[in-house]
């Protein structure tokens, strides 16, 4: 299982990761959190290269 990580400070909140793993990304305040720890549901690697500005980590 894949953990996941948000650099809030890259984050320009575009709702890409959420739209793709409601399950795991929420934005909150017009940025993206990690609602779950690990993400099960869906491709992470996916998401991360989704966001338009690289805020995401996928770690395995």
């Amino acid at each position: 299982m894949s953990k996941v990580k948000i650099n809030e400070d890259f984050c320009i909140g575009c709702g890409a990761c959420e739209s793709i793993c409601p399950n795991v990304f929420r934005l909150e305040n017009g940025k993206a959190k990690v609602i779950a720890e690990e993400c099960k549901d869906c491709n992470c690697q996916e998401v991360a290269e989704s966001c338009p500005v690289n805020a995401i980590l996928v770690e395995e």
